[in-house]
């Protein structure tokens, strides 16, 4: 969409037409870290007053995590929630502010290009697979892929295994394909009618973008959640 969204290609001289390797690098690079950057200056805004009663950029962030602690409550219980809270949120809140940047004239989501998606879902299932082999050992973990019947246990483990790394397709490609679909959309429609019809499209697209960082967390609080319950299977 490189017609469309010119701000950060403006900025470093770039032309989609001269260099389409690079001005894909520097469009993923920068977007990311300003996503980071958005979301470091919300903390620190959160962070910067605490008050007992609290109002502004600190009751929004203490309402979203609140919510992500419930939403891992659901899933494993309010112990194991409360452990995995900052990575579950952290992600989160990363996830939500670049898909917001998609829905933005002049931005492109860096959760469009597929780089970031797949590098945060090897981050979840490295650290979801790790975390199962601390808290149950080596064994015990890998036992669970075996099956109950254990008759079964050749056909059972590498259904198991095919089916823990279809979760990097699960966590990477649904992300990704649904906020690159949200950005061409959004590019169809501001082409067809740039000023009156994109109202309605932008609230959805943002609802979606909302949507699609919900789903990555519940996803790792599920997976987090299987990995460290194995031994009650």
């Amino acid at each position: 969409m490189p017609e469309l969204f010119t701000f950060i290609s403006a900025v470093f001289g770039l032309s989609h037409h001269g260099n389409p390797e690079l001005y894909k690098m520097v469009m993923y690079i920068a977007h990311m870290l300003l996503s980071a950057s958005i979301a470091l200056l919300l903390v620190k805004m959160a962070m910067s007053n605490l008050q007992l009663v609290p109002k502004g950029t600190q009751n929004v962030m203490e309402a979203y995590i609140s919510g992500v602690l419930k939403m891992g409550t659901d899933v494993m219980g309010q112990e194991a929630a409360r452990r995995y809270l900052p990575l579950v949120a952290t992600i989160g809140l990363f996830v939500g502010i670049a898909n917001l940047l998609g829905v933005l004239p002049g931005f492109e989501a860096p959760t469009a290009f597929l780089e970031m998606p797949l590098t945060l879902a090897l981050v979840v299932f490295v650290y979801y697979n790790f975390e199962g082999i601390r808290r149950q050992g080596v064994v015990k973990y890998f036992k669970h892929f075996l099956g109950p019947v254990w008759w079964l246990y050749w056909l059972m483990f590498p259904i198991e295994i095919v089916s823990h790394f279809s979760r990097l397709v699960s966590l990477s490609f649904r992300l990704f394909g649904n906020v690159k679909g949200d950005d061409m959309f959004l590019m169809v429609i501001l082409m067809l009618a740039p000023w009156v019809l994109p109202m309605v499209p932008f609230a959805l697209l943002t609802f979606m973008a909302f949507l699609q960082a919900f789903i990555f967390m519940m996803l790792t609080y599920v997976y987090l959640g299987g990995a460290i319950a194995v031994d009650e299977h």
